[in-house]
């Protein structure tokens, strides 16, 4: 039992490169794919990716069943990914070269249907992403884009979007302000009542306590 499990049936150097090459075949599929594939996953993606996983099994553990032999391919294949993802994140072009880049696919209210087929995405898909984010057609979009991991990332027109926390306060701030202006308007019309009264009882007293005319 303990050779089963701690002795490795086949060279770890062997071991360590059908990992990796089993990890840039399937990054390597993944990219030509597109960005579609990322997008979401339907029930024949779903599939796809079921029976991939199955197929590259043999590929990646060969006629080693030991123990030792998945923790060694576990650790290389995190290792490497690791690895691919620090690179990416230090050179754009290697970056732009794996990973591609956004594809925009509505502009302004209009509808890129050229990109749309390009990428194998489906008007519904984008109608969904544009709900999501609180529109309801794409002429409420200014700008729609397929990003290189497959996310969909809608921006509506400012008169579409959603107020946020710094606008309710702004107009929470401008309301007050008009308040205030209120408050002061209808204090100073009570003094210019008050000063009006005051003045129209002067001018009667003055008139009553004049001398009477012969």
């Amino acid at each position: 039992m303990w050779h089963d499990l701690l002795v490795v049936q086949m060279p770890i150097v062997e071991k360590v490169l059908r990992t990796v090459a089993v990890y840039a075949l399937i990054v390597l599929l993944f990219r030509l794919a597109g960005k579609r594939g990322l997008a979401g996953l339907n029930t024949f993606d779903m599939v796809v990716v079921f029976l991939l996983s199955n197929v590259v099994q043999n590929a990646v553990i060969g006629n080693d069943n030991s123990l030792l032999g998945g923790v060694i391919g576990a650790v290389t294949l995190v290792a490497v990914n690791s690895a691919v993802t620090r690179w990416l994140a230090r050179d754009p072009r290697a970056a732009r070269l794996l990973e591609g880049t956004a594809t925009t696919v509505v502009e302004d209210g209009e509808l890129d249907r050229a990109a749309l087929r390009a990428l194998a995405l489906r008007p519904s898909e984008l109608e969904h992403a544009i709900r999501m984010q609180n529109g309801d057609t794409v002429t409420d979009v200014a700008r729609a884009r397929l990003e290189p991991d497959g996310q969909l990332l809608v921006t509506l027109k400012a008169a579409e979007q959603s107020a946020t926390r710094g606008d309710v306060e702004e107009l929470r701030q401008r309301l007050g302000t008009i308040e205030r202006l209120l408050t002061d308007l209808s204090a100073d019309r009570r003094r210019l009542s008050g000063l009006r009264w005051w003045s129209r009882l002067g001018v009667g007293r003055g008139r009553g306590g004049g001398p009477a005319s012969s």
